[in-house]
């Protein structure tokens, strides 16, 4: 069931509140229903922290939990997915991003060798810099629309396989008790 996949590898809500940044948010953070994990509040988490995976920020964790909270979405996924982009993944999903800019509003290609820093940014604003967030910002948004329908679509797949098992296991014990 993704409820069991997913809270494996989720942060606790402690180790969430102790997140230095997110403790601006004070008493929002004791909202029972940002820590539950259900349908709706997973597909929502997803949305909030694909897109904002995708978006080139700093403090991206708070701009994912500052959505999350009033959305009442799952806190500790949303803020986690966020990580998707980190220094490891961050080249190569910036330069799709940028190639989708690219595309969608027909420039030709800079040459593009990415720095996870602010002073990269500053600089290549102006040469790369609005295919680049425009690739961000369309794939932060196709990502968040793929991650909600996606992850209803699992959760719904699993409830309706969980549900035939326990059917097929209610008539084999029928047929073994008669």
């Amino acid at each position: 069931m993704p409820k069991n996949f997913i809270k494996k590898y989720l942060p606790s809500p402690e180790k969430i509140k102790q997140q230095r940044l997110l403790k601006l948010f004070g008493s929002l953070l004791h909202d029972g229903n940002l820590w539950h994990l259900n349908r709706r509040s997973a597909r929502g988490a997803f949305a909030v922290g694909l897109f904002f995976a995708w978006i080139p920020m700093p403090f991206q964790m708070v701009a994912s939990a500052a959505v999350a909270i009033p959305l009442r979405v799952n806190l500790p996924l949303s803020v986690a997915l966020v990580w998707i982009t980190n220094p490891l993944t961050m080249p190569i999903l910036f330069y799709i991003a940028y190639l989708v800019g690219s595309v969608v509003l027909r420039t030709p290609l800079e040459p593009f060798a990415f720095e996870a820093s602010w002073t990269w940014i500053q600089h290549s604003i102006s040469s790369i810099g609005k295919p680049f967030l425009t690739g961000c910002l369309l794939m932060g948004i196709s990502s968040a629309i793929a991650g909600y329908f996606i992850i209803d679509w699992l959760w719904r797949l699993s409830v309706r396989k969980a549900q035939l098992g326990r059917k097929l296991r209610l008539r084999k014990d029928k047929l073994n008790h008669d």
